[in-house]
């Protein structure tokens, strides 16, 4: 997911909308200097042999799809179990971005003519994106600036601005790929954050904000006939309240999913099979 700090540019008279604006425009140049320094298990590249169909994949959304910190992220390893449950080859291009929230996604969706035609060529699409609109609400809350007389703005306006996002996210992708001839999947977002939360008294207070987002994620792709990775459920248990890196699912900087927490990912993927193609 990967989470940016606004703060050295505002230091330089930026405000967080223009640095939004200023990523999204040259976000090439940061995935490239991101894939020079930091491990990634990406998995752009075919994957399978032989005489059956070959499906092309458009994976999207932040680092988690990029496999930040991983050996092999959740895309490679669902394009693997794929072609095995299928026979299916398939062709990847990781479209994952790291840093990137609902905006961004949603930006792309809708005026970069490269990722919609990516987008509208794939008989396979999956996408990951949320992570970063709430991890960033969720650090302002823990250093008391989120504003409003309970240091809570910040978390409501996350869920007003992603959820529309999220709306429209499933609106474009709807124009770009007749679901009748797609495999379209997506997934819930997990909490890295529950032991810590937990331990500074703030778990009750934040968890609701999180559920409302995968409410709302599960609402809206039930409503469009997209199954749903229950990625949440698979991290945090049932009640929400399992801590992923005492299950030994989150990577070294206790936010990323490391190669473990990727494959229950691709497994949860795995689950929901192939129709309409398989």
């Amino acid at each position: 997911m990967y989470r940016p700090s606004y703060g050295k540019w505002r230091h330089y008279g930026m405000s967080p909308k223009g640095f939004l604006a200023f990523r999204s425009k040259y976000w090439i140049s940061v995935v490239v200097l991101f894939f020079l320094f930091v491990p990634v298990g990406c998995g752009s590249g075919t994957t399978g042999s032989g005489p059956g169909p070959t499906w092309q994949y458009a994976p999207m959304g932040d680092s988690l799809a990029a496999g930040a910190l991983a050996q092999e992220g959740y895309v490679p390893r669902y394009a693997t179990y794929v072609n095995a449950d299928t026979g299916s080859k398939v062709t990847t291009l990781n479209m994952g971005v790291p840093g990137w929230h609902s905006g961004d996604l949603l930006n792309a969706l809708q005026n970069d003519p490269i990722f919609r035609n990516q987008v509208s060529g794939a008989e396979l699409v999956t996408w990951d994106i949320g992570g970063n609109d709430l991890a960033n609400a969720h650090d302002s809350f823990v250093q008391k600036t989120c504003g409003g007389l309970d240091n809570q703005d910040c978390l409501r306006a996350a869920v007003s601005t992603f959820e529309p996002n999220w709306d429209a996210i499933v609106v474009e992708l709807l124009k770009l790929r007749d679901p009748s001839k797609t495999i379209l999947r997506t997934m819930d977002i997990y909490n890295p954050y529950v032991a810590s939360d937990m331990k500074a008294g703030i778990f009750t207070t934040i968890e609701p904000y999180l559920d409302e987002v995968n409410n709302h994620i599960h609402s809206n792709a039930q409503a469009n006939g997209i199954p749903v990775a229950a990625v949440h459920q698979a991290f945090n248990g049932a009640d929400g309240t399992q801590d992923p890196i005492a299950a030994g699912l989150i990577a070294a900087d206790n936010f990323h999913p490391n190669d473990a927490g990727h494959k229950v990912i691709a497994n949860q993927l795995r689950t929901l099979a192939y129709a309409p193609l398989h």
